[in-house]
């Protein structure tokens, strides 16, 4: 499900959250306050079954914690040491129907398991890898393998230790290798805002909710937005507002004692390519908690995450001295190359939304989620979102829909277990063979533009591509590969605004672009606004 070709700068295209409203503003089934991946969730599925939906979000389509994951599919390995069975089980299944629902954006990852420095013992790591291959009903990803790192290619940039995690050059050691799946986190969210908009929701960026009331099974809200403050009606609140998820339900009166979120931030740094190969590294600390090192836009090395308790209010965070300290311990304890944060080419840090389940280790706090639903004698009802993990973001949709649905009992049953997200529709889901396709039907344009425009639209892709024999036929260049018809499309079809929106949430070509691409963009966007 993609768009039709629009001509190139005609005037950027209308916003999909700026079409006009209705003569006569209706009665929405629900209004979602939140664009991060639960809310995007919720919408899609609420609108496949008919229920007419707003969704609001104060910033833009995944501003804060589902643009600043570590970008995985995956059932969370480490949570079974905290016998998070069925969330792992769960999250193991959605794996590969995720993956079959968006093969352009999701693929597999293998990950490489050193042992020689870990404080687990190997047979409780293979344990474990053992139950991760076969809780979730694996069906198209490999299984887990041994490999001896001093003869292996995955060995290759890895520094050889020795039991006290000095470099002396006692060998590698072995390592375990497992299956899971990489995601572009924030283009999957927005894949949902697009799939939801398509069905009939309203999504609104850039626009808060500043207070509601309820009365006679009925909200009536506040909202504010770039065209000003307004008046709206629902039947039903649904709170998927992240970190802020206590703020929303303080500032409606429906908060309670024994819910709550507790925060934590988790910070990333991109370095220069500290390995060859397409394979990530799982790295064991002394302090039994793990680090990922996962390729990274071709010539970095992604490395996180931490897990630091978060007091602050909501918002913006950013890396912290010692995180950063740490990231580069870890990675310098495994790899030849050491790096310090001279090195860090960009960072990243985001507050996660975890139901406070009251675990004294921050990286003990569940990473399942809870769906309370409050309904009060003379109130409308509301339904708040605690916790969750962007791998099981679809199954806590449908289980929300389920619970509401006494409140709907016109709505449609679920859907979403099959239906591909936008751009999705790869046939038998072989990007190889689309990627050779596009190749095949666009001879002059470059073979890195074809593969980039293929990995973040799918089959959308020839929304932008339409009418183009070359680059310049896709209008101004703005460098790194990112041209005005591809601007234009994220304008007019992904809620794009800003130069942020479009170089490190749309893509991540901030980490490409020449120096100024950034107040160029910005130019282009204004013109029209």
């Amino acid at each position: 499900m993609c768009f039709p070709a629009r001509p190139h700068r005609s005037g950027v295209p209308t916003l999909p959250s700026a079409t006009p409203l209705p003569s006569q503003e209706p009665t929405y089934d629900l209004l979602i306050v939140g664009g991060g991946i639960n809310g995007a969730g919720i919408a899609r599925d609420a609108a496949g079954r008919g229920l007419s939906v707003l969704l609001v979000e104060q910033d833009d389509l995944a501003s804060y914690t589902s643009s600043s994951s570590t970008k995985l599919i995956h059932g969370g390995l480490r949570y079974l040491e905290y016998y998070e069975f069925r969330l792992v089980r769960e999250a193991l299944i959605e794996r590969e129907r995720l993956l079959s629902m968006a093969p352009h954006i999701i693929w597999p990852l293998r990950f490489v398991l050193p042992q020689s420095q870990s404080p687990r013992p190997a047979w409780m790591v293979r344990l474990g890898l053992f139950l991760y291959d076969h809780i979730g009903g694996r069906k198209s990803l490999p299984g887990t393998e041994t490999l001896n790192l001093d003869t292996a290619p995955q060995g290759r940039g890895l520094s050889p230790v020795s039991d006290t995690g000095a470099h002396k050059g006692k060998g590698k050691g072995k390592a375990f290798v497992y299956s899971d799946c990489w995601v572009e986190d924030s283009r999957l969210v927005v894949l949902n805002a697009m799939d939801a908009a398509a069905r009939g929701a309203r999504i609104e960026t850039r626009t808060r909710l500043t207070g509601a009331t309820s009365a006679n099974g009925t909200w009536t809200a506040q909202i504010e937005g770039p065209d000003g403050a307004r008046e709206v009606r629902a039947k039903m609140l649904v709170n998927a507002a992240g970190p802020w998820v206590d703020k929303v339900l303080q500032r409606l009166g429906r908060a309670k004692n024994d819910r709550g979120v507790r925060l934590v931030k988790g910070s990333h740094v991109v370095v220069p390519r500290l390995y060859e190969g397409d394979h990530a590294f799982m790295l064991q600390n002394p302090d039994r908690r793990i680090v990922f090192a996962i390729p990274y836009e071709r010539d970095f090395t992604l490395i996180g995450t931490t897990d630091e308790p978060w007091t602050q209010e909501p918002g913006k965070a950013e890396i912290s001295e010692a995180e950063t300290a740490y990231l580069c311990e870890t990675a310098n304890r495994y790899f030849d190359r050491a790096i310090t944060p001279a090195d860090i080419a960009w960072s990243y840090a985001g507050i996660r939304p975890l139901y406070d389940d009251h675990a004294a280790n921050a990286s003990a706090v569940t990473r399942d989620y809870v769906l309370d639903f409050d309904r009060p004698e003379s109130g409308a009802p509301m339904l708040s979102i605690f916790g969750g993990k962007i791998t099981t973001f679809r199954k806590l949709a449908e289980h929300a829909l389920e619970h509401i649905a006494h409140v709907f009992p016109q709505a449609k049953t679920a859907w979403t277990g099959g239906a591909v997200l936008p751009g999705g529709d790869i046939p038998n889901g072989d990007f190889a063979r689309f990627v050779q396709d596009l190749t095949r039907r666009f001879p002059q344009m470059p073979g890195a533009l074809l593969h980039r425009l293929a990995r973040a639209y799918g089959t959308c892709a020839e929304t932008i591509l339409s009418g183009a024999q070359s680059p310049a036929d896709l209008g101004e260049d703005f460098g790194g590969g990112l041209h005005a018809a591809e601007v234009d499309y994220l304008v007019a079809h992904e809620w794009a605004r800003s130069a942020e929106d479009i170089l490190y949430r749309r893509s991540k070509l901030g980490l490409h672009v020449p120096e100024g691409t950034a107040a160029r963009l910005a130019t282009y966007l204004s013109q029209d606004a």
